[in-house]
Parts: C-alpha cells; structure tokens; sequence
C-alpha cells in the first residue's frame, strides 16, 4: 500500500532529504542525525518518523544521485547525435561527481547491499557501451575507446571541485575525440 503524504510531511521530508545530502557531501557519513534535524529544520522525531535509521536516510539519499545517473544515460541514448549525446553524458555525470564529494563511494562503502549495485552498474556500462558504438560510427569517438575508459576518467573526476570537474570533462571530451 502506498502512504500518500500532507503536503507539510512531503515537504518535511524533502527537506531532510536536502539537509542530509548536503551535509553528507561536505562531511561524509559521519554526520549525526541531530544535526540534519536541524539543518532541515525538523524536530529528530519527525526525521525519525520519516527515516528510522540512518541506513534508511542514507539509502534515500543517495537513490536520488542513483537516478540521476540513470537519467542522464537515458537523455544521452535518446539524443538523436550520439558524439553530443556522449559529450553530454560526460558533463553531466562529471557534474553529478563533483557535487557528490564522495559520497558515492562512503555509501557503497557503509552500505554495501542497501542497493542492487550490479543493476546500476548494468545499466550504466551498457549504455555507456551503445552510446560509444553509435559515436564510432559516427566517427565521433575515437575508434580505440573502451568503457574502461569512461570508468577511469570518472574516477579520476573524483573529488575535483565543480570548476575542476568542468575543466575535466572537456579535456576529457576533447581526449576521446578522433
């Protein structure tokens, strides 16, 4: 059965949800619970009614980042020129990335089976791989391009700075050119 929230529990809990990501990508896992409260502006009990644990708070949080991952594979199969799709997946992951901080990795880290890794992980490597066979083709991409390669420039974007990871992508972008 799915709950349908009031709107001031919906907003409660998108505020939570803001004030936890926010603090886990400026201070990692280790944040206490009070203090995302209170950032959210919530009482703990409304944050505890809403996220029980700080598994559960931790996993909602980062499903958001999960997704946008997903989505951002999704625009960039859809996009009708596969090299700007290609580049664009590169700046959008890369910007994802950069606000992320590490989070991702302190997640999988804390809370290795709160997610089906091996389906995101799925995904994005196939989409990744369709995505570099059609920019190929369209001599768009370097004929010796590999999904490894995605993988080690994203994990090379890791921890840069917005600006950093900006200047990153299009050195990145224009590396993986023909």
């Amino acid at each position: 059965m799915i709950q349908t929230l009031r709107s001031d529990a919906r907003d409660n809990r998108e505020r939570i949800l803001a004030a936890a990501r926010e603090l886990f990508a400026a201070e990692g896992l280790d944040v206490p619970m009070r203090e995302i409260a209170r950032r959210a502006d919530v009482g703990p009990a409304t944050l505890y009614r809403r996220f029980p644990t700080k598994e559960s708070l931790v996993t909602e949080a980062f499903e958001e980042q999960n997704q946008a991952c997903s989505q951002a594979v999704d625009r960039a199969l859809a996009d009708p020129d596969p090299g700007r799709g290609f580049r664009g997946l590169i700046e959008q992951i890369f910007e994802l990335h950069a606000r992320d901080r590490g989070f991702t990795a302190a997640f999988l880290a804390a809370y290795p089976q709160a997610i089906d890794r091996a389906a995101a992980m799925e995904h994005g490597y196939r989409g990744v791989a369709v995505l570099a066979a059609r920019a190929k083709a369209a001599g768009e991409l370097r004929p010796d391009f590999t999904v490894e390669d995605f993988v080690l420039v994203m994990r090379a974007n890791s921890g840069l700075r917005p600006d950093e990871s900006r200047r990153f992508a299009a050195l990145a972008i224009q590396g993986f050119r023909p």
